[in-house]
């Protein structure tokens, strides 16, 4: 066996050593670079593209071989090459097409030719869309991202660009990352994707996710939803003929092959719709190549402009595959200018892989266990795409960078040039801002830290009623504890000037990832006790800023609160599905309050403060008592997806809603408790996708009492109301109804919140609402305990406005209560939703 072992070691490294690089030059017939160029050898799917400059490289054993070379635009070229040195030039220089207008026959419509071959391409869409049930490939990524010029300030803020890896001119590459990566699909949704190795600039995971994108889907989606949430379009979808028009620029001949380029025109702006040309071969009508472009004018949202260069080449027989793609995209927005360019090279097509049973799992995305750790030898030899001066540059400047500050982890320098290194304390960062400063240490073979932060001053500031106004300090201590765990120390400090009463508690958060039997998850713990003042509304309904607005200026204090002594303890597991198990307990001495202050800007002898007691609940009596509370939650989410690393797998997402159950019970006669109750509640919640037709997103729920013996006010089930002009918990809340009006002890009740997305429909054909892409937002909430105690709400609105806020006109119709009309303003859009989310 030794003997067999050496014998293929030895074969394996003839091979290797006898791998002779073959480089050269693709230039158009003035002697220009064309970038990223299609190389390939002919009858198989190796090859190569240019980069920026023209240039290619291809590691070939000896052999006779003919080198193919296309251009979109360009004449295909066929050179034979004999490889027998140790390196060889091969330079293209390619012939622009010469198009040939085919006779046409004219009809009564003046209809052009490109007409007919879109409709025959049209109807062979879904054979090429399924014709390969399923393959493997390889794919070589490489992304590359350069500023071209950067503000002096943003926001007010002054900008770093040392910080931001810029030059003094705003200019530099801020990203740079190449990626081996296996693909594995079956039609018609499963893939798995293998990343062999990845690398990135100054470190990191880099960019491992090949961008699939086929022309031959109805709705190309593949692009980042987030720039188009609808998709887009593709030019010969079933519906395209009502989307777009076409022009035949013209025929050449290519490998015996007439191959048609058809001009891709929208109909209509503000669209989902590509701009450019397609390539269609004739008699067989597949994609040739594809040169289409994205744009702010077609629903491109957060960049100006996205451009997709596609190549296909025969793969086996009459089967046609991608064999190189190109994304480039541009950004110029408040003063930052931006370009870059996303090269994927597809080559080992294996168009009948014969996966073995359970092959496509729940893990799409998987990282070999040495992905990060290739010398540059390796990356010399396996890389299609040869660098670019700027690109070696930039690997040298920041991977020296890393390292220095790698062998420097234990230099006391080094330490303290961090810790002076941090921002001065200004004025604003005091009043306003906040302060945050980290405290440096050697941990290991790396440097870490402390952190202590202190909210601004100002925002320290509060007013209520009950309290009138109020200093709220919230310093935040995260202690370093590991590198899979996190200490959290969070004291909470408050003083109401009015009432004079001194608040103070403190929370404390630990988490730590554990692994059992090669599965990982992540425990955490809450510990927190002492005296603070809460909203009877435990999801606390109502924020400080709109009701210090609303008391201030239009007399109306509808937050609601009480004070109590507490202590708390909870653990929460988070399973590697991203399930999670939650139990906790909490003990509340509670006590009344009352308000003590009338003061407000605006004087209003007409109104009048409503007690603190919530006057909807005025015939329940609140006075000082004791509670016990147990609860527990689950919630899961089944079909779940994985990235998997090394050494741990990370969830994903999926297709499927998410549901959540819990349960809660009041314990008395201990401590004194006197609450004596059971409380579940189910729900589940989704965001549904339908692509050009809008989002569609709900949360339904259900719940009640199976006994209430004794419930305090704290412990009923509230709806969520709003009566402030400001809303941001739109699937947990009803934006017109009161706060307190509709709780309950009832032993059921239901809850609904549906809203829908449009994304751009039918706002695209409104004028002005079109090119400022404001979009509609339409749905309805409501929630049923009986028939003196439901309510139902339906609301329009605009999103999207300034990309982040959203506008809504509601009406609510209220048991046994006239119809309410209002208007909400919260957050809502593109940006707006990751505010949102921050927020919430």
């Amino acid at each position: 066996m030794k003997y067999y072992l050496s014998a293929l070691f030895c074969i394996f490294i003839s091979s290797y050593c006898q791998a002779i690089v073959v480089k050269g030059r693709v230039t158009d017939d003035k002697d220009q670079p064309l970038p990223f160029a299609t190389i390939f050898i002919k009858g198989t799917t190796t090859g190569t593209t240019t980069n920026a400059a023209g240039q290619y490289q291809l590691d070939l054993a000896p052999g006779q071989y003919t080198v193919v070379c296309q251009y979109i635009g360009f004449k295909r070229t066929e050179l034979p090459l004999n490889v027998n040195a140790s390196a060889q030039i091969l330079d293209f220089r390619l012939q622009p097409v010469n198009m040939q207008i085919k006779e046409v026959v004219v009809k009564a419509n003046g209809e052009d030719p490109a007409y007919a071959i879109i409709r025959q391409a049209i109807k062979k869409r879904r054979f090429f869309q399924e014709q390969v049930k399923e393959y493997t490939c390889m794919s070589y990524i490489k992304g590359t991202i350069g500023m071209k010029g950067v503000p002096g300030r943003f926001m007010g803020q002054k900008i770093d660009k040392k910080d931001m890896g810029v030059d003094s001119t705003g200019k530099g590459m801020i990203f740079l990352s190449e990626s081996v990566t296996k693909i594995s699909a079956r039609q018609p949704d499963k893939i798995k994707l293998e990343v062999i190795s990845s690398r990135k600039s100054g470190g990191g995971f880099g960019l491992s996710f090949p961008a699939i994108i086929s022309f031959y889907d109805n709705n190309v989606s593949a692009v980042i939803t987030q720039m188009g949430p609808r998709g887009y379009i593709s030019p010969i979808a079933e519906n395209a003929l009502a989307y777009y028009r076409y022009h035949l620029e013209g025929t050449f001949t290519e490998d015996g092959k007439t191959v048609n380029k058809i001009q891709v025109i929208p109909r209509r702006k503000h669209e989902p719709l590509f701009s450019g040309y397609i390539f269609i071969t004739d008699s067989d009508w597949r994609i040739h190549s594809a040169d289409l472009l994205l744009t702010s004018e077609y629903q491109l949202e957060l960049m100006d402009s996205l451009e997709i260069r596609q190549t296909h080449v025969p793969v086996t027989g009459d089967i046609w595959r991608v064999k190189d793609q190109v994304i480039h995209i541009s950004f110029n927005k408040f003063g930052f200018r931006m370009g870059g360019s996303f090269v994927n090279v597809y080559s080992d097509y294996n168009v009948a892989p014969r996966f073995p049973p359970k092959f496509f799992d729940n893990t799409f995305l998987k990282y070999d266990s040495a992905f990060d750790k290739q010398a540059h030898t390796y990356w010399d030899s396996v890389r299609p795409v040869p660098l670019e001066t700027d690109e070696v540059k930039d690997y040298h400047e920041k991977d020296s960078i890393a390292k220095a500050a790698r062998d420097s982890s234990f230099s006391r320098y080094h330490l303290d040039s961090l810790q002076h290194k941090q921002p001065h304390v200004k004025v604003m960062d005091v009043l306003w801002n906040g302060v945050k400063r980290k405290y440096y240490f050697r941990r290991d073979s790396s440097i870490q830290y402390n952190s202590l932060g202190v909210r601004g001053l100002l925002k320290a500031l509060k007013y209520n009623t009950v309290e009138g106004l109020v200093i709220a300090l919230e310093p935040d201590l995260n202690i370093y504890t590991g590198e899979e765990s996190s200490l959290r120390i969070s004291p909470f400090l408050r003083y109401g000037l009015s009432n004079t009463h001194f608040n103070a508690y403190t929370q404390i958060d630990f988490s730590n990832r554990s692994k059992v039997h090669k599965r990982f998850g992540r425990n955490d713990w809450l510990l927190a006790g002492g005296k603070r003042v809460s909203q009877f509304n435990q999801d606390n309904p109502i924020d400080n800023i709109a009701n210090e607005f609303y008391t201030l200026f239009l007399k109306e204090n509808y937050m609601k609160l009480y004070e109590n002594w507490f202590g708390k303890l909870r653990y929460t597991r988070t399973f590697q599905t991203n399930d999670k198990l939650s139990v906790g307990a909490a003990y509340e001495s509670r006590n009344p309050l009352e308000n003590t202050t009338d003061f407000v800007i605006f004087k209003n002898d007409r109104k009048q403060f409503t007690p603190n007691h919530p006057y909807e609940l005025a015939n329940v009596p609140f006075e000082k008592h004791q509670a016990l509370v147990l609860d527990a939650s689950f919630t899961f989410q089944p079909g779940q997806q994985f990235v998997e690393l090394p050494d741990r797998k990370i969830p994903f997402g999926s297709k499927y809603p998410t549901f959540i159950i819990g349960y809660s019970k009041g314990i008395p006669n201990v401590g004194n408790s006197i609450v004596d109750f059971d409380k579940w509640n189910f729900s589940v919640q989704d965001n549904m996708n339908f692509k050009l037709l809008g989002e569609f997103r709900y949360h339904i729920g259900i719940g009640g009492f199976l006994n209430d013996r004794n419930v305090q006010i704290p412990d009923y089930q509230h709806f969520n109301g709003n009566q402030t002009f400001y809303n941001i918990k739109y699937l947990n809340s009803f934006q017109l109804a009161p706060y307190y009006r509709y709780s309950t002890t009832a032993p059921f009740y239901a809850t609904a919140n549906v809203e829908h997305h449009f994304n751009g429909l039918l706002t695209n054909k409104i004028p002005l609402l079109n090119r400022l892409k404001w979009n509609l937002v339409a749905g309805a909430n409501g929630f049923y305990v009986n028939s003196d105690n439901n309510y139902m709400e339906v609301f329009g609105g605009i999103e999207n406005i300034f990309k982040m806020i959203r506008v809504d006109v509601v009406a609510g119709y209220q048991s046994k209560e006239d119809t309410r009309i209002g208007v909400r303003v919260g957050f809502g859009g593109i940006l707006g939703n990751m505010v949102k989310l921050k927020t919430n």
